[in-house]
């Protein structure tokens, strides 16, 4: 049994298909990614995940074996699933520790405070940070507090909606070295990604999203290697 199975995910906005009847697994201890343009549904497939997008019926969205659907967003969360979103969204009039302890909500104050100490270990440059205003901090370090927050629910699974965008070639590198470490360390990770050259050269598997419907999938070394996905994403 697959960690996460998505089967025939539907989602509209009004009248827009943006997705399109997509069918993927996740399974414990991998990296999956999903690649593709602007638009081409990959946030609003992991808003969906995290219920903060309903689909359409006939959709199946299970963790665990266990239907999501009709879970509000909160409650998915104490199942084992964290959302670290597109544009960082971190609470800038806050400090960097009370951000990290609002992504506790759903554990007791004694395992939140070991699991801060796990993400300081990993971003030590929130540790230096941690008193200091969240809005003040750099993109590089809101990206680094986004994904700390969303390791205080001790997630089964992170999903991670564009972790590089608009962050320098260093930084970008840096977000990639964190992210090999977490799954190094048990986490599953399904990555959302427009640097695809980057997704590719750490997951095991991806699927390529083109107007709400999946148009390749397979290894992500063969699809790094494939002409067309070369041409379309990697500019080569």
């Amino acid at each position: 049994m697959s960690l996460l199975h998505i089967e025939n995910l539907n989602v509209s906005y009004g009248a827009i298909r943006a997705v399109k009847g997509i069918s993927f697994d996740v399974e414990e201890g991998e990296i999956v990614t999903l690649i593709g343009a602007n638009g081409a549904g990959k946030t609003t497939t992991l808003n969906t995940i995290a219920g903060l997008l309903k689909p359409t019926a006939y959709s199946q969205v299970t963790f665990e074996g266990k239907s999501l659907l009709g879970i509000p967003a909160h409650k998915i969360v104490g199942h084992g699933i964290a959302l670290c979103p597109e544009g960082r969204r971190v609470f800038t009039g806050m400090s960097v520790q009370d951000n990290l302890e609002m992504g506790a909500f759903t554990r007791d104050d004694a395992e939140a405070g070991e699991t801060i100490e796990f993400v300081f270990e990993h971003f030590p440059r929130l540790k230096e940070r941690r008193n200091q205003l969240a809005g003040t901090l750099s993109g590089g370090e809101q990206q680094m507090l986004a994904m700390g927050r969303a390791l205080m629910s001790k997630p089964r699974l992170l999903m991670l909606d564009e972790p590089s965008m608009g962050l320098a070639p260093i930084l970008v590198q840096e977000i990639f070295d964190i992210i090999q470490a977490l799954h190094g360390q048990g986490t599953t990770i399904l990555l959302v990604e427009q640097n695809a050259q980057m997704a590719l050269s750490i997951a095991d598997r991806a699927y390529v999203l083109e107007t709400g419907k999946i148009s390749m999938e397979g290894p992500a070394r063969e699809l790094l290697a494939d002409d067309r996905v070369r041409k379309a994403y990697l500019g080569g």
